[in-house]
Formats: structure tokens, sequence, C-alpha cells
């Protein structure tokens, strides 16, 4: 049997110590970014609309945090200071829900729109995450207002790069948390028309891929969209029963709720901010949410890290007249 073959890394530029301005690195995406920036030597500073509590919890200290508000930086000149000396931007600020002036199409349309306009002008390279499945028939301001931002990035004339991964899984994701919770009850209350399929990683795969693509050289020839996903395709509840295998070899019940009472559940939890569950996750949990063309193996040179104890397909039947 040949040997697998190992994908040959996207190529880094030499090193020659670029200062990343890091969005949202302090949150769950942007700190897996920030190490692994930091792991190959850059100078990083972080934006958040924190930055003075930040600073004082930060222990390890040697990053630099300054204060973006996303809601409030939707003019091209209103990223002057914060653009000011560094020679990339990576765009991981996201909001599941609205807040009072934080809403969805300023944080996720106008102010990347903005900062695409600014890093033109300064000739910075811009990585924005995004999410899978905009391309799809969507109606929530969620994903609209995703679609809406990476528009504006291909019409801003920058060095702009978006990547979209698949769910993730890692320490400290909100979401990721509350999958890892319900995976280890013995009753799993799941949408009945949950059938898309998902492409689980491992966020610090994402970080270290989002690193590489800062670093990458190649300019014009280095595609400017990268979905990226791990290499077992499953649905919601295959994941769900691979994260408990982990923990039990006994299966958990499965109860089934109609997509009637799923789509209720999701204004509930979004009217009431509860759980990650929201319209926008009912909408793609209806259709598969895998990369059509998978660019994490590429990024990072290696097989991704394996998420959950997925279970081997079963052996095909032979074909009739055929001996084992």
């Amino acid at each position: 049997m040949p040997a697998r073959e190992i994908p040959r890394p996207v190529q880094e530029a030499p090193p020659e110590s670029p200062r990343v301005l890091v969005l949202g690195g302090a949150g769950f995406i942007g700190r897996h970014v920030v190490a692994a920036l930091r792991e190959r030597g850059i100078e990083v500073s972080i934006g958040s609309r924190h930055p003075r509590r930040r600073q004082q919890r930060d222990r390890a200290g040697g990053v630099r945090y300054r204060q973006v508000r996303m809601e409030r930086m939707c003019d091209a000149e209103d990223w002057r200071e914060p653009l000011a000396q560094v020679d990339a931007v990576v765009n991981c600020v996201g909001i599941l829900r609205p807040r009072g002036r934080e809403t969805y199409d300023r944080v996720h349309h106008r102010a990347p729109a903005a900062l695409a306009a600014a890093s033109a002008a300064r000739g910075l390279r811009l990585v924005h995450v995004s999410a899978l499945g905009l391309d799809g028939l969507v109606r929530s301001r969620f994903l609209l207002s995703k679609r809406d931002g990476e528009e504006a990035l291909r019409a801003s004339g920058a060095d702009w790069h978006i990547v979209r991964p698949s769910l993730l899984d890692g320490e400290g994701g909100f979401g990721a948390r509350w999958i890892r919770r319900v995976a280890r009850w013995p009753l799993h209350l799941l949408p009945a028309d949950a059938c898309g399929r998902i492409a689980v990683l491992d966020v610090r795969d994402l970080g270290e891929a989002i690193a590489r693509l800062v670093l990458a050289s190649g300019g014009a020839d280095l595609p400017r969209e990268h979905d990226l996903g791990g290499l077992l395709p499953c649905t919601l509840a295959e994941h769900i029963a691979a994260m408990r295998r982990l923990h039990t070899d006994a299966p958990a019940r499965v109860l089934h709720v109609p997509g009637w009472l799923a789509r209720l559940a999701s204004h509930a939890c979004d009217l009431l901010h509860l759980t990650p569950f929201s319209y926008g996750h009912w909408e793609l949990l209806r259709q598969d949410n895998c990369p059509r063309s998978n660019r994490l193996p590429e990024l990072l040179g290696r097989p991704p890290r394996a998420v959950g104890a997925h279970r081997p397909p079963p052996a095909p039947f032979p074909a009739p007249g055929v001996h084992a």
C-alpha cells in the first residue's frame, strides 16, 4: 500500500520580524493565532475592547494591547492609529449575537470594509476569518452580514485573504465547550433536520494555518480564499458521539427534535442569549458545511489533528462470488 502523501506546506517569507496586529487576539481563535505567530518569533499586538483588563491578565507578557471597538470603526480613517507601525493584520472578531451598537452589520460588514480600505492604502496584508456555508440559501442576519463583509474585502484592492473554517473544537471555545458538555449527557436532543455534514477541526490547527498565511510568500499567485476543515466529515450527531467516546463507550440515547421546534428554539436562544445554538447555526446544520477544496493540509504541511474518537467505516461486503 503506497505511503500517504504529505502535502507540501505553503512557503513562508524570509523572517524579517514583521509586526502583526491580531484583532480579537484575546478570543478563542485569536489566542491560537497569537500563539502560533509568537512561536515563529513574530512581534504581535492585540486589538481588544478592554486592553487594560487584558493586559493585567496577561501574565506571560510580551504582547502589546490596543483598544479596538469594531462597532465604532466603520470608516477607513478610524484605522489610522491601530494600523500604525504594523505590517499585517488578522481579523478574528465576530459576534454570535448583537449587543447595543455591536450589530452584525457594523462588526461583520462595515468595520471589516473600512479595515480593508485602510489596509489597501497602507499596503498591508489582511487575513479575515469568516465562515463556511455563506454561498447557500441563508436568511439569518448573522450569515448575511458575514457574506457582505467578504464582498467588501474582494472589492477593496487590498492584499486580502479570507479564511473559512468549519466547526471548531478546542479549549475555551463557547460552542466547543457546550458540545463537550452535551456529549457527556446520557440523552442528546438533536434537530431532526440537522443532516448536513461538518468537517470539525482543531482550533490549534486553525491558528497555525492563519500564521502561515500571514507569513506566506507568493503575492498574486497565492490563493485568496481558503476553506479549512478536518478530514472526517460527519453530521452533528456523529461528531457529538465521537466526542462522547473520548470518555465512555456507552452510547447516549438520541431524541430527534422536529425541525420546526428546533427553529423556534434557535430564535428563543437568540432572544435570551442562551447556549451557542442560534438561528444561523440551525440554518447551517441543515446543509453540508465542509470545504469544497480543503486548504488546511496544504497550509499546515501535514494532516490536520483528529478531533474526537471516530469509529472506522464498516468494511464493505464482498461482491457475490468473491471470497474474503
